[in-house]
């Protein structure tokens, strides 16, 4: 049977991506540290506690078990924190990345999807952004997901490894069943954010920049749902098990909503008020985000199907709600 172990996969977009290979049939390993991943969230395959710092370990693994593919999204994601502490972004990004691919070629395992990040490209010259976007990371977290990138295209040249490296813009919505959603400490995504307000968890909602050269003076994101993404994850094994050549590919939607038209959604279809305050914004937030996709449709033949504004916020709306009918 065809092994897939999954890094980070008790996290939000590496749960959703275990549940959909499990549904393929794959067999799985899931490996997370649990600093950020959620326990509960690991329901699919054999879950195994470790950290992609312990070399001995992730050496005994392969070494134990037949793998035939990496699926590694274990990182650290906030884009704050990385410009605070740096290097531990860069030592839990980079250096350990490093050690999982070493161990990977120790074990002779040369496929590999890696969870990269719109982030790497900066404030972009022109939208739509295209995977030929020259890349300009603005902040440390951009800066480790484009330094992997590179570290995997000489891994190519040097030893053969095949990889696919996944741009995402921004993840949003939880799964289509119910089975799993966003669940973060901090908060720090917007729709989770609006939504916290609306169920009064939190007083309002800060909206970071009202000046900016848009339409309604938000920032402008593509939003992307978070089964389209895990989708995305699955046709990259595919191309890569079919000796597909090593690829980058953008996952978005090729459209864009402003802060004050999600909020403006979420009150829609929840029927609540979403308070809100008007703050400053942050360094390095470009105006819009929005992607060009006909790389990965081409390649993969993916398309987004489950990324309408109304299916994001639905499905959020229903977990959040869930979660806090069972936190009480």
């Amino acid at each position: 049977m065809y092994t897939v172990l999954v890094t980070g996969g008790a996290g939000y977009i590496g749960s959703h991506t275990a549940k959909l290979l499990a549904g393929h049939g794959v067999s799985l390993i899931v490996l997370d540290n649990l600093s950020t991943g959620h326990r509960w969230a690991a329901k699919w395959g054999r879950f195994v506690e470790g950290d992609l710092g312990d070399t001995a370990g992730l050496n005994a693994m392969f070494r134990s078990d037949r793998i035939d593919a990496v699926v590694h999204f274990a990182a650290k994601c906030y884009v704050g924190e990385s410009a605070a502490e740096p290097r531990t972004y860069f030592r839990n990004n980079v250096v350990n990345t490093v050690n999982l691919l070493d161990a990977m070629l120790e074990a002779g395992v040369k496929q590999f999807v890696f969870s990269s990040s719109c982030a790497i490209y900066g404030i972009p010259s022109r939208i739509p952004i295209t995977e030929d976007t020259l890349p300009f990371p603005v902040n440390p977290y951009g800066e480790t997901k484009l330094a992997v990138e590179r570290i995997l295209r000489w891994y190519r040249e040097a030893y053969g490894l095949r990889w696919a490296a996944l741009r995402y813009f921004n993840a949003a919505g939880a799964d289509i069943e119910g089975d799993l959603g966003e669940e973060h400490s901090p908060e720090t995504h917007l729709i989770p954010l609006a939504i916290e307000a609306a169920l009064g968890h939190r007083p309002a909602m800060e909206i970071y920049g009202t000046d900016y050269p848009t339409a309604d003076g938000t920032a402008v994101r593509d939003y992307i749902h978070v089964a389209d993404l895990a989708c995305a994850h699955v046709l990259a094994l595919e191309h890569l098990h079919r000796s597909g050549e090593s690829v980058a590919l953008n996952l978005g939607t090729g459209s864009g909503y402003s802060v004050k038209q999600i909020i403006s959604a979420v009150e829609t279809i929840t029927g609540k008020k979403v308070p809100t305050l008007a703050g400053q914004r942050r360094p390095g937030d470009p105006p819009v985000l929005i992607a060009e996709t006909g790389k990965a449709a081409r390649v993969l033949g993916w398309q987004a199907r489950y990324s309408s504004l109304e299916t994001i916020i639905e499905t959020a709306w229903r977990w959040h709600s869930r979660m806090t009918v069972t936190a009480a």
